[in-house]
C-alpha cells in the first residue's frame, strides 16, 4: 500500500488539517512519528478528531516529547536523545499517511533532521502556506527534496486563493497543484469530508 509523507514549508502552515483530509480521502491510517508538546490533545487527536470514515486508524508515536518546540531542543528537556533507527514505521495493510514535525530541516538531534525520515518510495505532499515570503520558503523545500533525489508528488495550498503566489511556484518548482484548502469559519468533520471528496481523485494517480 502507498505511503504519503506530509511535510511543509515551516511550522503552522496546516499539515495536520492537510494530513486529516489526505487519511480521510484515502481511508488510510495516520502516524506522527515524532510529537513536540500539546500531549494533552495531539496532532493524532486532532486528525482523528476530523475524519468520519471507520477504515482509519491512528499508530503511536515513536517520541512523545512534553515541550512545543523544536524535537531536538524538545527532547534535551525530557532528557532523551531522539533516533532515527528507533523511529519505526507502523506495520498495516491499509494505506499510510505521515505527518513530519515543522519543516524539511527541523533537527530531530545534533546530526537528523525531519528530511532523514522520508524514504524514496513515499509519496511526498509538500503543504505551503500564503504569507510573506512563503515563495521562497516553498521553492526551496522544493529544491532540496529534489537535491535529496527524492520526488514530490504534489503541492497543497493552505489559505485563500492567491492566484500570482500559486503560479509561480507551479511554474518554477514544476510541481503538480493537488488542490488548496481555503481558509474556513470552522474546521469540523463535514469540511474535511469536502476537501477529501475534492481531492480524492488526485490523491489516488498521483
Amino acid at each position: 500500500m502507498n505511503k504519503y509523507f506530509i511535510t511543509g514549508i515551516g511550522t503552522d502552515v496546516g499539515k495536520t488539517v492537510v494530513s486529516a483530509v489526505v487519511t480521510e480521502a484515502l481511508e488510510a491510517d495516520y502516524w506522527k512519528p515524532v510529537q513536540a508538546g500539546e500531549l494533552q490533545h495531539t496532532d493524532t487527536d486532532s486528525v482523528m478528531d476530523l475524519i468520519s470514515n471507520s477504515k482509519s486508524k491512528a499508530h503511536d508515536h515513536s517520541y512523545a516529547l512534553k515541550t512545543p518546540m523544536s524535537p531536538h531542543a524538545a527532547a534535551e528537556i525530557d532528557q532523551v536523545e531522539i533516533k532515527v533507527d528507533k523511529i519505526v514505521e507502523p506495520k498495516t495493510a491499509n494505506r499510510l499517511v505521515i505527518e513530519g514535525a515543522g519543516g524539511l530541516l527541523v533537527p530531530l538531534n545534533h546530526k537528523d533532521t525531519i528530511m532523514d525520515l522520508i524514504k524514496k518510495e513515499y509519496k511526498i505532499i509538500l503543504v505551503s502556506r500564503h504569507y510573506l515570503g512563503s515563495i521562497n520558503h516553498t521553492l526551496l523545500s522544493i529544491n532540496e527534496l529534489r537535491r535529496r533525489g527524492l520526488t514530490i508528488s504534489g503541492i497543497i495550498f493552505n489559505g485563500n486563493e492567491h492566484p500570482t503566489t500559486e503560479e509561480i511556484i507551479r511554474e518554477i518548482g514544476k510541481v503538480e497543484v493537488i488542490g488548496r484548502i481555503n481558509e474556513e469559519n470552522v474546521l469540523n468533520k463535514t469540511v474535511i469530508k469536502r476537501y477529501a471528496n475534492l481531492f480524492k481523485s488526485r490523491l489516488e494517480t498521483i
